[in-house]
């Protein structure tokens, strides 16, 4: 799969907070001594590196079947690496992970079953030192569909795009065909034919190794030519080991499940104790480092182009101690980077206390901080306190989740009432100030959301005469063009494609109240005619029973959206005929209810999400397949046509580009309409920090634990001060902010 790499083209936002990004907050490092030449030393750096998120840790370390909070990805940033499959920033594409996948080689049978051979490294270890072979990935996928997981409350890996998936679930196959374990280095995926074309076909080999001695004791995994599956390991024992009451002892167990505590893991750090509040981490030894997809990252990158390069950087002889070069089998240099910052400590913060912790040293780094008055606070913080800041455009949004089983909600005339009953941009203002609105599903640094809003360059290649576009290429659209004219035509092409259809959901009282007349909700609490301004609720007649638009919101304890939504929101609904009801919550509580692993009492309810590069949005508003609704499809949501868009999303040909973004706004201009959610922002996210935590760089890295392995300790450069080169002629965009409003 080939896209051609996108080109970054900032909007005037981005582009003038991150020119504050590169500059220190204030002052000089509190703490410093001197020398006895003069020169400026800091002084003893921390042992623990403290680490502070706005969102609470719920302890789901393992996967995201039992959760899938913020705080908790990051943490699996930390502990679990060596996927099979990477995000490869530069290309803007899948790949496989070259210091894991050695050698691939795939085929096609004559259904069209695809066929991934795949060689392993063999310098894989655990962090306990056991080895990480092809058997372990296997059983990894094994677990992650694995009925008995399911029974335990997961939410198991809907892999239908395996070959034999449903016949191994519903055990019609003892063995799983498309996943076959030829050697210890060996490993083979075959995707089904059936759930081909699929646009990120790649990425549906993403795959982490768990330790089979830790999750699993007394099985493994074999292969006897049928495809993998577990067994015991003593095969003269007849009762199955592997089963539901196995796994809730070694994955739930809340003081040594695997779940919240996973001692033994494959990333670049290793969890050492985790309190339900704060979970500590250390170097893992047998780790041999993350890939560097992008040789800019490197520590004195200079490309040959660059005036005065005389030799080709990096070279592996002037690399850092924790930083190794090594050939892939094509020859091509990788480099990998080991952490060096020795012990993590993570834990949940209150966003009003960031600016006290990190002025009394309790807090070294914080991640994703969103809150307008916190951030304010620490850009206009006292001379005597040094803090580095970094931030960035944020792939996820805020939402109001519909829990759409319920009769009130279940109309989408009524959600579209609530929707026209929000204040939108006042909310997201008096909340951040760094956030602007969104109308669809999708965060501000999504690059489908870039293309079409022209932040970043359409990906129109001009092919230099005589040359023609790469082998399986030629046949997508607007991509790869001969000659200026049919240049300046694709280009158009992808001008053409924008977000102008999607309706703005202004405040809009009135509208409210037409949208509940014509669906119905036109009575009171009595069943008699309901009378604007003298009775309190609109009500209607739903399968006999008399049902009231009395509505409660869930909204997590602590945050501080609350504030603005009396006056913002629910005066609004009051007007319109819907009373609403806020009532905070624990964030598992919210979750809980969120994922449906309780019977809901709420109608609607308040949280965010950090999109994954790749959104399968038919999985998330599945309607057809029941299983698929009942356990993936959150807000319950029975839309067919929204279902069926998202289908058409996914199954796009990897490569094809413009067809994908044409069907993705398509998707979104569906869910403007439907409204499972109601979107609400998407945001600058900031991160402050110690001005001796160095290399610290969140811009070029998906999550903080990503970016701290290549960070380290080491005393605070003086800052290089940037001018922003801003034409005078160019405007503000709508939703932009001035320098001004920082």
């Amino acid at each position: 799969m080939n896209i051609h790499p996108i080109k970054r083209c900032l909007s005037l936002l981005a582009a003038l907070l991150l020119i504050l990004s590169a500059l220190p907050v204030r002052g000089l490092a509190e703490e410093i001594e001197e020398g006895a030449t003069g020169e400026i030393l800091l002084s003893e750096y921390p042992q623990e590196l403290i680490v502070g998120s706005p969102t609470e840790l719920r302890g789901d370390f393992f996967t995201e079947m039992f959760g899938n909070d913020t705080s908790d990805i990051d943490v699996r940033t930390l502990i679990h690496g060596y996927n099979l499959v990477n995000w490869d920033q530069s290309q803007g594409v899948y790949v496989f992970d070259p210091t894991v996948v050695t050698g691939i080689r795939v085929m096609q049978d004559a259904q069209g079953n695809r066929t991934y051979f795949l060689i392993l490294a063999d310098d894989l270890f655990y962090s306990d030192g056991t080895p990480i072979t092809a058997w372990d990935y296997a059983f990894s996928l094994l677990l992650m569909m694995a009925p008995e997981m399911e029974e335990i409350g997961a939410k198991i890996y809907r892999a239908e795009h395996i070959r034999g998936y449903d016949a191994y679930l519903t055990r019609r196959a003892s063995a799983l065909a498309g996943v076959e374990v030829l050697s210890d280095r060996q490993l083979a995926v075959t995707i089904d034919a059936a759930f081909m074309p699929f646009f990120y076909e790649i990425g549906l080999l993403l795959c982490v190794p768990y330790p089979i001695s830790v999750i699993a004791p007394g099985c493994r995994v074999y292969d006897e030519g049928q495809g993998a599956f577990i067994g015991n390991i003593d095969r003269t024992v007849t009762e199955p080991i592997f089963t539901a009451e196995l796994l809730r002892e070694t994955v739930l167990n809340p003081e040594t499940g695997y779940n919240s505590h996973p001692a033994v893991s494959s990333g670049p750090y290793t969890l050492t104790a985790f309190d339900g509040e704060t979970a500590h981490f250390v170097i893992n030894p047998y780790y041999k480092g993350s890939w560097v997809s992008r040789p800019e990252l490197l520590p004195g990158y200079q490309p040959l182009e660059a005036e005065g390069a005389e030799t080709v950087w990096p070279d592996s002889s002037t690399l850092p101690d924790n930083y190794t070069a090594v050939t892939d089998e094509e020859g091509n240099s990788v480099y990998l980077v080991r952490p060096s910052i020795e012990r993590i400590a993570y834990r949940h913060v209150l966003s009003e206390d960031v600016p006290r912790l990190i002025a009394e040293d309790q807090l070294h780094l914080v991640n994703k901080l969103a809150y307008g008055p916190a951030i304010n606070a620490l850009i206009q913080s006292p001379e005597e306190i040094d803090v580095r800041m970094q931030n960035y455009p944020r792939l996820g949004m805020t939402f109001f989740s519909f829990s759409c089983e319920k009769p009130t909600v279940h109309e989408m005339a009524v959600r579209q009432a609530i929707a026209w009953c929000m204040d939108r941009d006042a909310i997201t203002q008096a909340y951040t100030p760094y956030g602007v609105r969104v109308d669809g599903y999708y965060g501000m640094q999504k690059w489908e959301y870039l293309v079409v809003d022209g932040q970043i360059e359409a990906p129109v290649t001009l092919l230099p005469e005589g040359e023609t576009a790469p082998a399986g290429m030629a046949e997508f659209q607007n991509l790869y063009a001969t000659d200026e004219t049919a240049y300046e035509t694709m280009a158009a092409a992808w001008d053409a494609l924008n977000l102008d259809h999607l309706t703005r959901y202004m405040v809009d009282t009135v509208r409210a109240e037409e949208l509940l007349d014509e669906a119905g909700w036109t009575l009171n609490r009595s069943g008699k005619p309901y009378r604007p301004g003298i009775d309190d609720v609109r009500c209607k007649l739903v399968d006999d029973e008399l049902v009231a638009l009395d509505l409660t919101l869930l909204y997590p304890e602590g945050n501080h959206i609350v504030d603005t939504l009396e006056e913002n929101f629910i005066r609004n609904l009051n007007e319109a005929g819907i009373l609403l009801t806020l009532k905070a919550a624990p964030m598992d509580e919210l979750l809980d209810s969120y994922y449906r692993r309780v019977e809901r009492e709420t109608d609607m309810i308040y949280l965010g999400t950090e999109f994954h590069v790749v959104v399968d949005p038919s999985i998330t508003y599945a309607t057809g397949d029941p299983i698929l609704h009942q356990k993936w499809n959150n807000t319950f949501s029975d839309d067919e046509e929204l279902y069926a868009r998202a289908v058409e999303m996914r199954q796009t040909q990897p490569g094809d580009v413009f067809t994908y973004v044409t069907r993705w706004i398509a998707f979104q201009e569906r869910y403007n309409q439907v409204l499972p959610t109601i979107p609400l922002y998407s945001n600058i996210y900031f991160d402050f920090y110690a001005p001796y935590l160095q290399n610290y760089d969140i811009l070029a890295h998906t999550t903080w634990g990503q970016a701290i392995v290549m960070a380290y300790f080491g005393e605070d450069p003086e800052p290089v001060e940037e001018e922003a080169e801003l034409e005078e002629t160019e405007e503000l965009g709508e939703g932009e902010l001035a320098i001004d409003d920082l």
